[in-house]
């Protein structure tokens, strides 16, 4: 195992269920030990690229990233036994928000990738092995494909094409409940707009502490630093029929090679404000436009609750950004309070969806297949 990483925190440990978060990025594996909220020891392991590249598929992946996981919790628990493994959810069919418990199903669904190969597919997969080495339950929290969308929100102009709700919930639903408690209401009494400012930009509105409709980066909305967000239909009908168009290219420009990096040649939004502060025009231009975009989606969704917004919630790493936030702010703040909850807790929001079921807060969800769509 190469290029392993990490720290551990001293001190007393509070009293609680050891808990196991891991999550699987494109080049890593982070891990981190929790003794009920309290996080006690991470580590992020670090898979040399050359090593991944002899591997065809990202399931080929799981001996090498499970090893790793082996390893750490060896060290990091001194031999105690953990009371619950939870990964970060992959690319499953629509699922109810909360925590999901993991099976060979799930698992086997997962690694198969029938709805597309992304190193999140392992998650699942290694809390499942890691628990079974413990004797405890295996859970997932918040997939992507988190799915509560109003029937009306599903609706397009098309016959047999729907919406489809695919955002990152876990930040979304963790931010959420945060601001909850700090508002000290239950989460079921608040209306929300919750935008999570990363590598892709997503935004869902919840009610009834449910989240009614979404802004899904896959398909429309904000660009972001390397998607395109929501492109004109027309222009790219005439890409996909262009002289020598090919999907996988397509699809790149798109979902790798837009934003940010097509306007600029960066992906980093850091970068693009070193630039836009130097006096280049360009960077400011896509700057502005990348708030204006972000602020037209969440008027959007407070439309879709009726105009009755407690609290707009802005998240995620360029939340870090006064730049970034501020323009977000000033366009949206007549329609609700923002308050700004920089980064993305990841650990913390795994771990804390695997508590809630060991202590009986909420119980675990079966995860009931779905066919692919056509």
């Amino acid at each position: 195992m190469a290029g392993v990483g990490g720290r551990e925190r001293g001190g007393e440990a509070s009293d609680g269920p050891l808990v196991l978060a891991v999550n699987p990025g494109a080049g890593s594996t982070k891990l981190a030990l929790f003794r009920g909220e309290e996080q006690v020891a991470e580590e992020v392991v670090h898979h040399p690229e050359e090593e991944l590249a002899r591997l065809a598929r990202v399931a080929d992946q799981l001996a090498l990233r499970l090893a790793a996981a082996r390893d750490f919790v060896t060290r990091a628990a001194g031999g105690e036994r953990l009371a619950a493994a939870v990964g970060r959810g992959g690319l499953l069919g629509p699922v109810p928000a909360g925590t999901l418990r993991v099976t060979d199903e799930m698992a086997g669904e997962l690694l198969a990738a029938p709805r597309g190969e992304h190193a999140s597919n392992l998650g699942a997969p290694l809390a499942l092995a890691l628990a079974r080495d413990h004797g405890c339950p295996a859970f997932t929290v918040d997939p992507v494909s988190v799915d509560e969308l109003e029937p009306a929100a599903r609706v397009t102009g098309l016959a047999g094409v729907e919406r489809r709700s695919f955002v990152h919930a876990l930040n979304i639903r963790a931010v959420a409940r945060r601001h909850a408690r700090a508002a000290g209401r239950p989460l079921e009494d608040l209306r929300l707009v919750v935008a999570h400012l990363g590598t892709g930009v997503s935004l869902a509105a919840l009610a009834r502490g449910r989240m009614v409709d979404v802004v899904n980066p896959q398909d429309e909305g904000p660009f972001s630093g390397d998607r395109a967000g929501g492109v004109p239909v027309t222009a790219v009908v005439e890409m996909c029929f262009a002289p020598g168009a090919e999907r996988g290219a397509l699809r790149r420009r798109l979902f790798g090679d837009g934003g940010l990096f097509s306007l600029l040649g960066t992906r980093d939004v850091r970068e693009a404000l070193r630039r836009a502060r130097a006096g280049e025009a360009p960077a400011a231009l896509a700057l502005e436009a990348m708030a204006l975009q972000i602020a037209k989606s969440v008027g959007a969704l407070a439309a879709a609750l009726g105009g009755a917004v407690d609290a707009i919630l802005l998240t995620g790493g360029m939340a870090h950004l006064p730049e970034v936030v501020d323009p977000i702010r000033r366009r949206v703040e007549w329609i609700a309070p923002v308050a700004v909850f920089p980064g993305e807790d990841e650990m913390r929001a795994l771990a804390e969806g695997a508590l809630r079921v060991l202590r009986g807060e909420e119980e675990a969800l079966a995860y009931r297949p779905t066919p692919r769509p056509a």
